[in-house]
């Protein structure tokens, strides 16, 4: 069970811009992170997310606009006043000083007493799994429990807000996807607000509570991984968040309800009105890869659900699915999971088959975005 966020408002940014001379790293971004939250900020390299963190954290000044925690403005305060910890990519562990020591290091600069520290390391140990290793030298881990390490000594302090910039980099396939586990399951744990920077999709819907897709120093769209993944809403988000499908069309009816939607092949689909999130008629529909159903010939639609045509070609076979891309009847490319559930065999390439959907899986992005 997710821990309960708190009522106040943990973190703050209000018209937060940062400038490297005639460059704009981040432009004008407004977020509210609230108290106990998994956040994650994401969006590829150079989309002013690190810059973000670094300005929470204080090792960079905005620009302009203002930066609170627990309301209070720190926007010009140094990192060492805020209560606020920071894990980075490259761990950053003393090589000359045992696991007790690197974590009890903060402890000890604070003057708490030798009971104290050797109650909060021990505690700090147990919580990232690491109970027996407080001998053993930095030189002596693993990637993972180096950054297990990194993580109780920034948790050590029971800072108010944890910054995660990329910590999960520098680490191989398998042992990140047992570290985001190990994560959500301290941050459930400790309770804490967690505010978490990657480049990586998955890693950012696997762990957060809410995230914010960023691009070119902007916010495009902040909610929980499955409301951007399900309706994001712009086709930056679409496209970044996972494979997705845009078909254009034009808007032929708003219904309270439900809008019509003749798609360039000539197909006419539904979709929910809230879907549209653009008031101009040009749109392009977008439908994920795994929410098509694919139908040949001897096999009949699902009343009410959209459909259009396409030619199947080149497939690949991913264990409980297969990948296809596809082509629309006017040629535009799309791709198709299948899922492995029965059917007789592979779709062959050339055949001709149908896409049906249910409009509920349908989102609508502007049609003049890039």
């Amino acid at each position: 069970m997710n821990a309960a966020p708190s009522n106040r408002h943990d973190v703050r940014l209000e018209n937060v811009t940062k400038k490297f001379g005639s460059w704009t790293a981040v432009d004008d971004i407004s977020l509210t992170i609230r108290g106990g939250e998994f956040f994650s900020l994401l969006g590829p390299s150079g989309c002013g997310k690190s810059t973000t963190l670094s300005m929470i954290g204080g090792f960079e000044s905005p620009s302009a606009g203002a930066i609170y925690l627990d309301g209070e403005d720190v926007s010009r305060q140094p990192p060492y006043k805020r209560d606020v910890n920071t894990v980075f990519q490259s761990y950053a562990l003393f090589p000359h000083l045992d696991i007790f020591e690197n974590v009890a290091f903060g402890l000890r600069r604070k003057g708490l007493g030798k009971a104290e520290i050797e109650a909060r390391v021990q505690e700090m140990l147990t919580l990232v799994d690491l109970t027996g290793f407080a001998k053993r030298k930095p030189g002596q881990l693993s990637g993972g429990q180096a950054q297990r390490v990194a993580l109780a000594r920034a948790l050590v302090n029971k800072p108010k807000l944890l910054l995660l910039d990329e910590p999960l980099g520098a680490l191989d396939l398998k042992l990140r996807k047992q570290m985001q586990i190990e994560l959500k399951r301290i941050q459930n744990e400790i309770g804490i607000t967690f505010l978490f920077v990657t480049h990586d999709q998955e890693e950012a819907m696997a762990m957060s509570d809410r995230l914010a897709v960023m691009s070119k120093g902007k916010i495009e769209q902040v909610g929980t991984p499955a409301e951007v993944y399900d309706h994001p809403t712009t086709e930056f988000v679409a496209s970044f968040l996972g494979a997705s499908n845009l078909i254009p069309g034009t808007v032929v009816e708003r219904g309270a309800e439900t809008a019509s939607v003749k798609l360039e092949d000539g197909a006419l689909i539904k979709l929910p009105t809230k879907a549209l999130q653009t008031g101009d008629a040009a749109v392009k529909i977008g439908v994920r890869p795994e929410k098509f159903h694919v139908l040949t010939s001897d096999e009949s639609e699902a009343p009410g659900w959209n459909m259009i045509e396409a030619v199947a070609g080149v497939s690949v076979y991913l264990g409980v699915s297969h990948q296809y891309m596809m082509e629309s009847r006017t040629g535009r490319e799309l791709s198709v999971y299948a899922q492995n559930s029965g059917r007789a065999g592979d779709i062959p390439h050339g055949e001709t088959v149908r896409l049906a959907w249910n409009p509920a899986h349908t989102f609508a992005v502007a049609a003049n975005q890039t």
